[in-house]
């Protein structure tokens, strides 16, 4: 194992293991299969709906892939389009009803998720992490 692998890396295996652990866990109730890209969409999505760019801003990603990602989970049911009601250029993305069932159920294996790692790893250091990350960082350094 490389023991030089600098916070970022770090930060995405540990992603990787929580989206592992989702995934794992939704497929085995039957939850429509999603990729983690879909995930991500699903974890930054208002309550009363958010549009395509602004999704694909929060998630860091082009609007293309944003809107591949809303188009494959509208397609499992998961989401819908509604018209926006301040312009009738751009529409929002919601949850359904199933979306919102399959969303509560995600959030119960995330919070068994951080459970699990609290024992593997111990409830102080995981503690810390949250404490850690949920520090305002500012943004992040310019160039020079």
């Amino acid at each position: 194992m490389d023991t030089n692998r600098n916070l970022p890396q770090l930060l995405g295996e540990a992603r990787n293991w929580f989206d592992q652990g989702l995934l794992a866990a939704m497929d085995g109730d039957g939850t429509p299969p999603v990729s983690p890209t879909q995930l991500q969409l699903f974890a930054v999505l208002d309550e009363d709906g958010t549009t395509v760019s602004e999704l694909a801003r929060r998630m860091g990603v082009t609007r293309q892939t944003a809107h591949q990602a809303v188009h494959s989970l509208v397609a499992a049911g998961l989401l819908e389009q509604a018209p926006h009601p301040a312009s009738a250029r751009q529409r929002l993305i919601r949850r359904t009803p199933e979306g919102t069932r399959a969303h509560r159920r995600a959030l119960r294996v995330l919070e068994r998720l951080e459970q699990e790692l609290a024992e593997r790893i111990g409830h102080g250091t995981v503690d810390a992490l949250r404490t850690a990350l949920e520090m305002p960082w500012g943004d992040p350094p310019t160039a020079g």
